[in-house]
């Protein structure tokens, strides 16, 4: 840690950085004391970051059960006057929403900030949510980085205004941001951050009714603060081609600006319109715009995500009466999925009526295979989930949930049948079997059944709901990088955070049909859903399994043996059918284990006893 770069750099220097790295690097500078996250990719490697460094001793990191909690945690130490920040992905602000709203009301002296990862094209998500619509809804002003050296200089300046201002301040990425790569020149790392004392002060900070009605009025005039601050941003850019006055203009925000400018070199029409960049993005710094509109006859807004700020200009348009034409989206850029540089290519061409230099998108090949995501080799979810088939095949409903077993649902395991937000498989669950009286298995992992099932479980338990649940409990926050959650062993978890176990939670919640077992015992693990499969009530299964990756990576477990074909026929091909490990493989007409694929599960000979033995390493 001492000789690490992002805490070690100092001013003058110059590092190649990750866009979350930058953030931590910018967060650092401000002077940052309390981080809490949930982990959600593309916001990951922020608090992994954090992690690494925190033996620097100058901040606190705490990995939170759900960003809610981890909102409220950061919040409650901005009260307290430490500089804070809480990073979550895109729709994990859907389940901080409720204290990010009064946040805004009571505002955060110590200063927080809002670190939101969306995640256009759903690369790792359920949606496509564009978070710049809770800026608005919820009164944060807004920054949006376009290059890992913006997401470094905009993560210092979110904490200075937050500061200022004593109110909550949103930084919004993407993950082409959050992952992309971009020289960062570092400054100066202070001494010491100085918190803010805390006055007592309930009209401010306790919003019953009289006193939010008042907050409300200062949110508002803080927001015009924030966009006085805006009007002198250096994240606003307006860029004329030298000796040339064009009167059409392109306003760009956040990382459409990287695609507008490649386009213009590509197509060679840098001197064809004029640009206006928008890195502050809300509130809307309208003198600056109104400048920018008043010397165009037409505009074009480039934004991935939601037509917002292309709504905002035509009502600025519309209020001070320009004579300005505004496009913005249409049948090629649309409110679907990521930009490209040859996507913005082509709507400038069109927008400036010149020949495109670029092809239409070509259909997609058809020749080549497809490549769908899978459980990793040896994932002890494949064996639950083989169990499950076996014992209920297609006769119940199977409620799923946020996290890697997610993929059950692809054949033949087929282990899913629906899915709405991380903690639903439980009360969505019982929601299906009490308007369908079909039978109903959920599968929920251990980090989200301390995100949100608990609560379910609880609700499940409370109102005699009618559900098999499966805890498929594998040691870690496995699908975003193994960080820690609360079910985590203590050896692991060290001096930084402490254990709960998963089944006395369960028993706590008042659960009495309860069964615990190894995840890789195909024989225990289908005996227990057999117990289950003609009972009534809440019944809960936990089936332990270290994640495979975690386990060969972090606990260093090593592999004693691998599986090997015994005997082909017909066992051996109903075994590639019904369990589908990514670690079989055809070698000419026979059945195989790839060696450099198979994890030693040795589920494959539960499954089929005559047709694969064990080989030692």
């Amino acid at each position: 840690m001492e000789t690490d770069p992002l805490f070690a750099g100092g001013k003058g220097e110059r590092h190649l950085l990750l866009g979350n790295e930058a953030i931590v690097r910018g967060a650092i500078e401000a002077g940052v004391q309390v981080v809490t996250c949930y982990p959600g990719t593309p916001s990951s490697e922020v608090p992994d970051t954090f992690a690494r460094l925190r033996r620097c001793g100058r901040f606190s990191l705490e990995y939170s059960v759900n960003e809610k909690v981890a909102f409220e945690v950061a919040a409650g130490a901005a009260l307290g006057g430490a500089a804070s920040l809480v990073t979550m992905k895109h729709v994990g602000l859907n389940v901080a929403a409720d204290p990010m709203f009064t946040a805004a009301y009571i505002g955060t002296p110590g200063g927080l900030v809002v670190l939101t990862a969306d995640d256009p094209g759903c690369h790792s998500s359920q949606n496509e949510q564009d978070n710049r619509n809770y800026a608005r809804a919820a009164g944060l002003p807004c920054l949006e980085p376009a290059s890992a050296l913006e997401a470094k200089e905009m993560t210092r300046a979110a904490f200075l205004l937050s500061r200022r201002l004593q109110q909550p301040v949103m930084l919004r990425t993407t993950t082409r941001v959050s992952h992309m790569r971009g020289v960062v020149d570092f400054d100066d790392i202070p001494s010491a951050t100085t918190s803010v004392p805390f006055n007592r002060e309930p009209g401010r900070f306790v919003p019953v009714p009289a006193v939010a009605l008042r907050r409300h009025k200062a949110l508002v005039q803080n927001m015009e603060k924030a966009r006085d601050a805006f009007e002198e941003s250096p994240f606003i850019q307006e860029r004329i081609p030298q000796g040339k006055s064009p009167k059409l203009g392109v306003i760009a925000s956040g990382v459409a600006r990287n695609y507008l400018a490649d386009a213009l070199v590509a197509g060679d029409i840098e001197d064809s319109v004029r640009i206006l960049e928008l890195g502050a993005t809300w509130p809307l710094p309208e003198k600056r715009i109104r400048s920018f509109l008043a010397s165009c006859d037409r505009v074009l807004v480039l934004e991935e995500g939601d037509p917002i700020l292309e709504r905002d200009v035509r009502a600025l348009c519309q209020r001070e009466g320009l004579p300005v034409s505004v496009e913005g989206k249409d049948e090629g850029v649309t409110v679907f999925g990521e930009y490209s540089t040859s996507l913005v290519l082509r709507r400038l061409a069109a927008f400036l009526n010149v020949p495109c230099p670029v092809e239409a998108p070509r259909p997609p090949i058809p020749d080549l295979p497809g490549r769908p995501p899978n459980l990793c080799p040896g994932c002890s979810h494949r064996a639950v989930y083989l169990a499950a088939r076996r014992v209920f095949g297609d006769e119940p409903v199977y409620s799923s949930d946020i996290g890697c077993y997610t993929l059950g649902l692809l054949p033949p395991l087929r282990t899913a049948d629906f899915l709405v937000c991380m903690g639903s498989s439980i009360t969505a669950g019982c929601g299906f079997a009490k308007a369908s009286n079909r039978p109903v298995v959920a599968f929920i992992g251990d980090s989200t059944f301390f995100h949100s099932g608990m609560t379910g479980l609880a609700n499940a338990v409370f109102n005699r709901h009618n559900i098999i649940l499966v805890i498929l409990d594998n040691g870690t926050t496995a699908m975003t990088g193994h960080q820690p959650n609360p079910g985590m062993d203590q050896n692991m978890l060290g001096d930084a955070a402490v254990h709960l176990d998963i089944e006395a939670v369960v028993k706590g919640l008042g659960v009495t049909q309860l069964r615990k077992v190894k995840a890789y015992n195909l024989k225990a693990v289908t005996e227990a859903l057999e117990a289950f499969k003609n009972a009534e009530g809440v019944r809960v299964l936990i089936a332990t399994e270290p994640c495979v990756l975690y386990a060969r990576r972090t606990l260093k477990k090593r592999q004693a043996a691998m599986a090997v074909v015994a005997k082909q026929g017909a066992e051996a091909d109903a075994c590639l059918k019904e369990l589908a490990c990514p670690a079989f493989c055809r070698d000419g007409e026979n059945l195989a284990v790839d060696a450099t694929l198979c994890s030693g599960c040795m589920v494959c000979l539960q499954a089929a006893p005559t047709a694969f033995k064990t080989q030692a390493l």
